[in-house]
């Protein structure tokens, strides 16, 4: 396969190697460079209901991340961003400060290719091991990092995303708005929920914290959470 497309997991596949490095670290860089493609879903589109409907997923994923995939590619086209791999779209147009298109719908593919591997059927419960001790570490207990994720997603103001990032040593929760990501600041993602309303509305509509408490609780790939934090 082409370097430049992303690497796909296979539709129902139970672990997150086939993954592209830079959804594990942005400083790997490995990500797909134009043309931009849109990724396939690691598992079918009704994989997640009841929690997340083949309805939702074929708006969410078949006209939103794929309108920000062909947005980048229109605008990135007769740009050094063409060239470019995704990670390194991202952080160069959030540098420059002038390319706002750019770096939204960059952002966005990025932002919803790394959600959609954040999730699994079944998934949810209480991560062990080393994942496990990270969060008691730094957040006390499960519990506690559990209502703090929620309560992040749920205040978050209008339209952004809510990750748990990799930071100095530490996990943190961070909030983002719109478009922005943890990706252009250095910091490294290692799961994340979208409460853009596009994510659940069809499904919940303006209940966002059932929305959010449903996939932690059923749904979030703690293997990919693991996996992003032992690649360093």
């Amino acid at each position: 396969m082409n370097r430049r497309k992303f690497i796909a997991l296979t539709a129902g596949a139970a672990t997150v190697t086939a993954l592209p490095k830079s959804l594990f670290s942005v400083a790997d860089a490995q990500a797909a460079a134009a043309p931009f493609e849109l990724p396939k879903l690691p598992w079918a589109d009704n994989a997640l209901g009841p929690h997340i409907s083949a309805n939702t997923i074929g708006f969410h994923y078949g006209k939103h991340h794929a309108g920000y995939v062909t947005k980048l590619n229109e605008l990135a086209a007769g740009t050094p961003f063409a060239e470019m791999p995704l990670d390194k779209v991202v952080i160069e147009a959030a540098k420059a400060g002038d390319k706002p298109g750019i770096f939204n719908a960059a952002a966005q593919t990025w932002n919803h290719t790394f959600y959609w591997n954040c999730l699994r059927a079944p998934g949810g419960a209480a991560p062990s091991g080393a994942l496990q001790q990270q969060i008691e570490a730094s957040f006390g207990d499960f519990a506690k990092f559990r209502t703090e994720f929620v309560s992040k997603c749920v205040a978050l103001f209008g339209s952004g995303w809510t990750w748990l990032v990799a930071d100095g040593g530490k996990l943190a929760i961070v909030q983002t708005k719109d478009a922005d990501t943890p990706a252009a600041r250095g910091q490294k993602p290692v799961f994340t929920i979208d409460v853009w309303e596009h994510a659940y509305y069809l499904d919940y509509q303006n209940r966002r914290k059932d929305y959010v408490e449903a996939l932690f609780d059923h749904l979030a790939n703690w293997d990919f959470v693991a996996q992003n934090l032992a690649k360093g």
